[in-house]
């Protein structure tokens, strides 16, 4: 059965959301198994202990980069059409969105796909940090908090085509994108083999960026196959996550679609992963203050994730892949952020280090 026959049998908007659940679900278990996270990289960057953690996402990073630019050179996949590349983009929503999408990052210990992927292993704190993302997101997308948004995103913005493509600025071709992933991927497993990652978390992170690659491409394979037009996209959360809460709340006013499909399939994808190792543990917040710094850093998180238009994945990873220049200046800037709000919140802080305390890193990231 070839893929026209299934869109007319079942219809593009469900077959784009079975294509998320499935891509979604194996990125899920490769982000669960690898403990993939932006967050816990920064860190351990910040802190100049280079080793596994920058490794992980490293090796994400390349393969993400390869993959899809080894599709687009071998003629499987245009992303011309891609919003990051596109529609006109914002610098000043990439730049402000970043720096308060990294220090939320820091502040709910985990970026919103990490946020996802623990929440399928019983991580209550998670589930609840993770919602209330969802519902600043969704007002920043279409409910209160979008007038501050669209203001902040009109201070500076820039056209679309050529003027959001690095490689265009740059003037630079595919083949030189592909080379910068291949140095990228020898850099990952240069410090893979120094800080002794075990070779199939390497493995699984390969597997991250693989599985972001892969959502180009099917997205961009069912785009031909449509009779009606269908969006060019990957893996992103903080849109989706907004977007399947309000599926859940209204049907009515949702289709289907890609983004639908994939953050239930992440969810499912890293329980599977959580169960098969015997790593499902319910836990919960710590204290009240605790608590509160999470609820500060999802709202963080929400806004500033619509107001970059991408997550620490959505734009870090699958906008980086494709070389989208909002997608670079938003992942600088969360990196960026990142690090001073390490310096400012954890580093100096006695209770961090603790016996008892939640952890600042490890697990919990």
């Amino acid at each position: 059965m070839d893929l026209i026959t299934i869109i007319e049998q079942v219809g593009e908007g469900p077959t784009l959301a079975l294509a998320g659940v499935a891509v979604g679900a194996a990125f899920g278990f490769a982000a669960q198994r690898s403990r993939f996270c932006l967050r816990a990289a920064s860190i351990e960057f910040f802190h100049g202990e280079v080793g596994q953690k920058v490794a992980i996402w490293l090796m994400a990073f390349a393969t993400a980069v390869v993959w899809t630019q080894g599709f687009i050179l071998m003629g499987l996949l245009d992303v011309s059409e891609a919003r990051q590349l596109a529609q006109r983009g914002s610098l000043s929503g990439a730049i402000l969105g970043g720096l308060m999408f990294g220090a939320g990052m820091i502040m709910t210990r985990g970026c919103a796909s990490r946020l996802l992927v623990l929440s399928a292993t019983g991580n209550l704190r998670a589930l609840v940090t993770g919602l209330v993302m969802a519902v600043t997101a969704q007002s920043a997308y279409r409910g209160a908090l979008t007038p501050l948004r669209e203001t902040i995103t009109g201070w500076w913005t820039i056209d679309g085509a050529g003027a959001r493509d690095l490689l265009v600025v740059l003037g630079l071709g595919h083949e030189h994108a592909l080379a910068f992933g291949v140095v990228w991927c020898a850099a990952a497993y240069f410090y893979a083999v120094k800080s002794r990652l075990p070779a199939s978390s390497w493995f699984t992170a390969s597997g991250v960026g693989g599985m972001v690659a892969v959502g180009w491409l099917v997205t961009y394979t069912i785009s031909q196959a449509s009779f009606s037009p269908a969006r060019v996209t990957s893996i992103t959360f903080t849109g989706p996550s907004a977007d399947t809460l309000m599926f859940v709340l209204d049907q009515s006013r949702m289709v289907w679609n890609f983004d639908i499909g994939l953050v239930p399939g992440v969810f499912l994808g890293s329980l599977v992963g959580a169960l098969l190792y015997k790593e499902f543990v319910l836990q919960g917040f710590k204290d009240g203050q605790s608590m509160r710094r999470y609820i500060v850093g999802a709202v963080l998180m929400g806004f500033g994730g619509m107001l970059a238009g991408g997550c620490a994945v959505g734009a870090g990873v699958s906008g980086g892949a494709i070389f989208a220049l909002t997608a670079w200046v938003t992942l600088a800037c969360i990196w960026l952020a990142a690090g001073i709000t390490d310096f400012l919140l954890d580093r100096e802080t006695p209770a961090a280090a603790a016996p008892g305390a939640e952890p600042a890193s490890g697990r919990a990231g």
